[in-house]
């Protein structure tokens, strides 16, 4: 009896162990040739810039180049493309600049570079310099927003004005689950293994339609488009080195030091960042504009392209 059963636990450990190997191997998906995606979803506005440290970032440039300058910074695992609505609503009347950070879109990086929201504020600065902007409107979602307002406090002299998209910055003060998969996964050293080895789709498609109120915004080409990016080469390792939510340094003494004209922005329905946080970034520095969506969640400029950006324009307009 004793024999069977152990026979039977054998047995079964060994299934078990087939079948995690099969899933591995049929999850484990190797990244695509940078060549490939850039022909793929680069175009004629779209644009290299080479940098020391062996990084090559992209960036797609829209609108005519003597206009007063936008420049747009995106969130964690996310790209240039989340502004693409806005980049066709103003580029009418201002230079519109999308920027893919390192480990995002179709910016080149070793795969060893460390997402630090202080050296990506220095990195804006510098690709700032090296193209010679005058000073412009700085605006970020999510990471690009906590990554906005520390170039502000580096470089005041280098913006116009800041724009935070349901900016990062403030520390989580509750302990309440995720609503993104991904991200719970993303607070392991295992989860963040597995995540940097497999084709993330399933779960990019989860988490996106967890971030936003309408679902249905969240189609098939905006999930591959998401998935791609993460499989150019070095991505996914760099991104599971520094898990969202990691670099939460806002305090209203930093940030009582920015005298920017600043126009902040958060979805009500945001279930990501709260928007008691951008509460706190309205309060603390010195006449910034606070506008709230009710049944919008954590991207306003994919959720509501037109209404979000006539607000930033209009913001635009009033500077001087």
């Amino acid at each position: 009896m004793l024999k069977t059963l152990a026979y039977a636990l054998l047995l079964i450990a060994v299934l078990l162990s087939v079948g995690l190997a099969a899933a591995w191997l049929y999850l484990r998906t190797p990244d695509r040739p940078a060549a490939e995606l850039e022909r793929r979803y680069a175009g004629a506005d779209d644009h290299f810039i080479e940098l020391p440290g062996g990084l090559r970032l992209h960036y797609r440039d829209q609108g005519d180049r003597s206009r007063p300058v936008l420049v747009l910074l995106h969130g964690y695992g996310d790209s240039y493309a989340t502004w693409e609505a806005w980049g066709q609503a103003l580029q009418d009347r201002y230079r519109v600049i999308s920027l893919d950070l390192p480990g995002h879109g179709l910016s080149a990086a070793p795969a060893d570079y460390l997402l630090d929201a202080d050296a990506l504020a220095a990195l804006v600065v510098d690709v700032a310099t090296r193209l010679g902007l005058p000073p412009f409107v700085l605006a970020g979602n999510s990471m690009g927003g906590g990554v906005a307002w520390k170039v502000a406090l580096l470089a005041p002299r280098q913006l116009r004005a800041l724009v935070l998209v349901a900016a990062a910055g403030w520390p989580a003060h509750t302990q309440g689950q995720s609503p993104s998969l991904a991200f719970r996964v993303l607070q392991h050293p295992i989860g963040r293994w597995v995540l940097a080895r497999i084709d993330n789709k399933p779960l990019i498609a989860q988490g996106l339609k967890a971030q936003v109120h309408d679902k249905g915004l969240i189609t098939e080409a905006v999930v591959q488009r998401w998935a791609d990016y993460q499989l150019y080469p070095g991505h996914r390792t760099i991104l599971m080195s520094a898990p969202p939510g990691s670099h939460s340094q806002a305090t209203a003494e930093k940030l009582a030091a920015i005298r920017l004209p600043t126009l902040v922005m958060h979805g009500e329905y945001d279930p990501l960042i709260p928007v008691e946080n951008s509460r706190k970034f309205a309060s603390a520095i010195a006449g910034a504009r606070l506008i709230t969506y009710p049944q919008v969640g954590h991207l306003p400029q994919r959720e509501i392209p037109a209404r979000s950006a006539a607000d930033l324009r209009a913001f635009m307009d009033t500077l001087r």
